[in-house]
């Protein structure tokens, strides 16, 4: 937690203070001079107090391998993207005006999504600075482009090739048939793991379906290692062509999705009236939220979703003892471990259910068998979640949409993702929120850290806290750290994670996606 404050300081103290060092430091990053109207970009970011302004490397990563292609290519992609293939909208601007539109429905503008609505949006502010272009925007979670590694130099997908070489992409089938794992797969080097899995070599669940992942029962060892970060960096969904851009989710304001939104006066407070003092909110892990996680293609993998995971977990009433280590007494710096049964350790510090199921169709065993694994509970409105300290923030079927709310409240956030996100440059893991490896292996050692040994720890190893009241036993210096997360959390949203840095991150977006679109992208650099 130290080295995160000391990286994010660093990380803000590096950001340019002036255009010419914008672009100096552009040139450093990338070897290339910015895109045309850089300098408009720049004053709209001085305008609006935006503090990351040189940290777009995820963006730059995404459009690298589109410079294989000429401004012909990429415009024409773009264009058939939202013609051939199914559940893309275009989000078009020409003279400076700008709509959302599905070609498929013949021009129907009632029939697009709310991610192309919440594109549109965002370019409100400056669109009439941009020439005419044509943005595909997936109407989906989850993302939808997998390019084989052998296809990576896009330049072998050429303007002859049927739907502009599309036939070179696959597009996973998340209903059930094919395979979407082996559609992935041709994503990584030809030398790595999951190309050279054989059916021979998988790995046979119990139920009788074939699981390509451990459990986190496998790693006993990992109960004692805390991720320096979410799984990003390691993330099998890397291998996604999609570039990506803010969610509507936390761009919109929605009773739903947003901290503190006012649905009398149509805008967001600094804090909700729902809002429970620190001192008052309970110490357990908190979480609610519906079965998704994937499509099932083939069936029978949903037991190994995310969420099914960590609330077979949370669940278990098993007898199997799990090992914590806890400071004895509080706030010293000795540490002390017992062993202690995975049902009480749920019973004590985790509150952790599924709201409805949305795919017990392909769970194995069906709907019967997945209230057996896991626990369910009444739904909870997104107000629910401010009585407690630590919120739970799980992928779904793609990112989680309630981060930015979780983020925008007085609780500290447990993020475990394998997604990288338009915002991952600028949060620190540690600092700003609790990242969970995706073993989650770990979790009970992270409550024990910050809140302490549960009672039946303390009893275990004849601590003097034992016979304190319940309100005492947590650890003054973890509350403490604990607090400072759930603050630096919040300062993060409402100083970084702003509507107008989404705007920022897009309006840099356009730039950049401008330049590739031009027959002579010489002419459309910036330079001073």
């Amino acid at each position: 937690m130290d080295d995160a404050e000391r990286r994010f300081r660093s990380l803000l103290s590096r950001q340019s203070r002036s255009l010419r060092a914008a672009v100096a430091e552009y040139k450093r990053r990338y070897g290339r001079n910015p895109p045309k109207g850089f300098d408009a970009w720049w004053r709209f970011t001085q305008e609006n107090k935006v503090k990351m302004v040189d940290e777009y490397d995820g963006l730059a990563n995404d459009l690298e391998p589109f410079w294989e292609m000429t401004g012909a290519e990429f415009r024409l992609k773009a264009l058939q993207a939202a013609q051939d293939l199914p559940s893309v909208d275009l989000v078009r601007i020409r003279g400076g005006e700008a709509e959302a539109i599905n070609i498929k429905s013949r021009m129907d503008k009632d029939d697009v999504s709310t991610r192309a609505r919440s594109f549109l949006k965002m370019v409100e502010k400056f669109r009439k600075t941009l020439p005419d272009l044509d943005f595909a925007i997936n109407a989906r979670s989850e993302g939808r482009v997998l390019v084989p590694w052998e296809y990576r130099k896009y330049s072998n997908l050429t303007l002859q090739q049927p739907l502009g070489g599309l036939s070179h992409l696959s597009i996973p089938d998340w209903r059930g048939e094919g395979s979407v794992w082996e559609a992935y797969r041709r994503t990584c080097p030809p030398g790595s793991v999951a190309r050279r899995i054989m059916s021979s070599k998988q790995a046979t669940s119990s139920n009788g379906t074939t699981n390509y992942f451990r459990s986190s029962q496998s790693f006993p060892g990992f109960d004692f290692i805390f991720a320096r970060e979410t799984a990003v960096k390691f993330s099998f969904y890397l291998g996604f062509g999609d570039i990506k851009i803010p969610s509507h989710y936390y761009y919109g304001t929605t009773r739903r999705y947003t901290y503190a939104w006012d649905d009398v006066n149509m805008e967001v407070k600094r804090l909700d009236s729902m809002e429970t003092p620190w001192e008052k909110k309970d110490d357990k892990i908190f979480f609610r939220g519906a079965t998704t996680g994937g499509g099932s293609s083939p069936r029978g993998f949903s037991s190994y979703y995310q969420r099914h995971r960590f609330v077979a977990l949370a669940s278990s009433t098993s007898d199997t003892n799990r090992t914590i280590v806890f400071a004895d007494p509080p706030g010293s710096t000795n540490f002390v471990y017992a062993s202690v049964p995975m049902a009480s350790l749920n019973r004590e510090i985790m509150d952790v259910a599924f709201v409805s199921s949305v795919d017990h169709e392909n769970y194995p065993g069906g709907l019967e068998q997945q209230i057996q694994d896991h626990r369910f509970d009444d739904a909870a409105v997104l107000s629910d979640h401010w009585a407690h300290k630590y919120l739970l923030d799980l992928d779904g079927m793609s990112y989680s949409g309630k981060f930015f709310a979780f983020m925008g409240s007085d609780s500290a956030v447990i993020k475990s993702t394998v997604h990288e996100e338009f915002f991952s440059d600028w949060i620190q893991p540690w600092l700003h929120y609790i990242p969970l490896s995706t073993s989650y292996a770990e979790i009970y050692n992270i409550h024990a850290f910050f809140s302490g040994g549960i009672p039946e720890a303390l009893v275990s190893v004849n601590s003097t806290v034992q016979h304190a009241p319940r309100t005492q036993r947590i650890p003054l210096d973890g509350d403490r750290r604990l607090r400072r997360i759930a603050r630096a959390g919040k300062n993060w949203k409402t100083t970084i994670g702003r509507r107008v840095d989404m705007e920022a991150y897009v309006y840099r977006l356009c730039l950049e996606y401008a330049r590739l679109a031009a027959d002579n992208r010489d002419s459309m650099d910036f330079k001073i």
